[in-house]
């Protein structure tokens, strides 16, 4: 299954509101929203849940913090929790008040965030 694309909409009309620059790439079987060449945030389908997740980069340390919120759930594809990213569950950004905290929150570490390495073909 794709991606919710009304999921992916509203991404993007937070960050064209708040006049981000940003780049959609598909990719891991989802979408991802770039901002200055880092990944930021994106969307996931969960085929166990069967449901979208999040994927929020917001950092080690919003962790705490983060994981006390409704739907928050640690970024695990590999049976290993990643350090900094978290998903977030459909009840933990239905409203656009939850989403906009998540986004801005990404949008945060964002300059803090380290670019991947590009690899050589």
């Amino acid at each position: 299954m794709a991606y919710n694309e009304f999921l992916a909409d509203r991404i993007r009309q937070f960050f064209q509101e708040k006049k981000v620059g940003f780049e959609a790439r598909k990719m891991m079987g989802g979408l991802c929203f770039m901002v200055d060449d880092k990944m930021c945030c994106g969307i996931h389908f969960d085929k166990k849940k069967e449901m979208d997740l999040l994927m929020a980069r917001i950092g080690i340390d919003a962790m705490d913090e983060a994981m006390k919120r409704e739907g928050c759930l640690p970024m695990d594809f590999t049976g290993r929790p990643m350090k900094g990213f978290v998903f977030v569950a459909p009840d933990g950004f239905d409203l656009d008040k939850d989403l906009d905290y998540w986004l801005q929150l990404c949008l945060d570490f964002n300059p803090l965030a380290k670019r991947s390495k590009k690899r050589s073909k």
